[in-house]
């Protein structure tokens, strides 16, 4: 198992409370793109990176005849993204089945799908061309691949710069956040990976994630998921002078720099060949 496989098994239940709201409004704009292989007769869909079913489960109601196979490395997030189309499309349940398997290496037959999507999954790929080689494989002819992901971006959120700053001040060691090197520099490069890997009609356009925070929202983001353990180190003295300070700090910025905002990319192409 990878680190990156270990990590979400790590992070699933508190990814699916406060990460995947976040991301939920831009990956389910996605399916918008398939809709035209779903009006055109396809059913199977594959969902490459489905983690807790950000887009599987939106799908799965959208399309009362659409079959969903969700492909995660991690098992947590396959047990995740199982037990939530139960709760909340439990007449779907036999539709959706996932598999623990890698990008680069699907355990599918040629040809075994009319579409494949997946959401803000190819930024973490080691290598991402053969997974696009390998998307492309298990599609029929003809059939669509569309994703979305981020895009580079240097700038940092207000409230982190605020998170990062009380640290230093309460001593604390403030370590550099995960390197984020897969995100595509440009929605060109998004296109022409396509291009490679052999799909046609590719068409990538680009985007704005924007996620408005409250700030007891983003406390609770922080406390309960993105930095849950750092918090349990803290004495309750000490956490509770930190918080009552971060509070402080995070109401005194506008309300604009409380929204999440990072470019993303959309990409699209069909498998070409027979």
């Amino acid at each position: 198992m990878t680190d990156q496989a270990e990590r979400f098994d790590r992070i699933a239940a508190g990814y699916e409370r406060w990460w995947a709201p976040v991301l939920a409004p831009s990956a389910v704009a996605l399916l918008d793109r398939l809709e035209p292989v779903v009006e055109a007769g396809g059913r199977d869909i594959a969902d490459v990176g489905v983690g807790t079913g950000n887009l599987a489960i939106p799908a799965l109601r959208r399309w009362p005849d659409v079959r969903i196979s969700g492909i995660d490395a991690s098992r947590e997030m396959i047990g995740a993204a199982n037990a939530l189309v139960e709760e909340r499309v439990p007449a779907a349940r036999d539709r959706f089945e996932g598999h623990v398997a890698f990008a680069a290496d699907l355990p599918f037959d040629d040809g075994s799908f009319d579409a494949a999507m997946s959401s803000f999954v190819l930024q973490l790929v080691p290598n991402r061309a053969k997974v696009l080689r390998e998307v492309r494989r298990v599609l029929r002819p003809g059939g669509l691949f569309a994703y979305v992901t981020w895009l580079a971006d240097e700038r940092r959120f207000a409230p982190d710069r605020v998170f990062d700053g009380l640290l230093e001040e309460f001593g604390f060691d403030n370590d550099p956040d995960p390197s984020r090197n897969g995100d595509l520099p440009s929605v060109e490069r998004a296109a022409a990976e396509l291009r490679r890997a052999g799909f046609r009609d590719v068409v990538a356009t680009g985007g704005m994630l924007a996620y408005a925070f409250t700030v007891e929202g983003y406390i609770s983001f922080l406390t309960e998921f993105d930095e849950e353990s750092l918090f349990e180190e803290m004495r309750r003295d000490e956490r509770r002078r930190f918080l009552a300070r971060f509070r402080e700090r995070l109401m005194a910025l506008r309300p604009e720099e409380m929204t999440f905002r990072v470019p993303i990319v959309y990409a699209e192409g069909r498998r070409s060949g027979r």
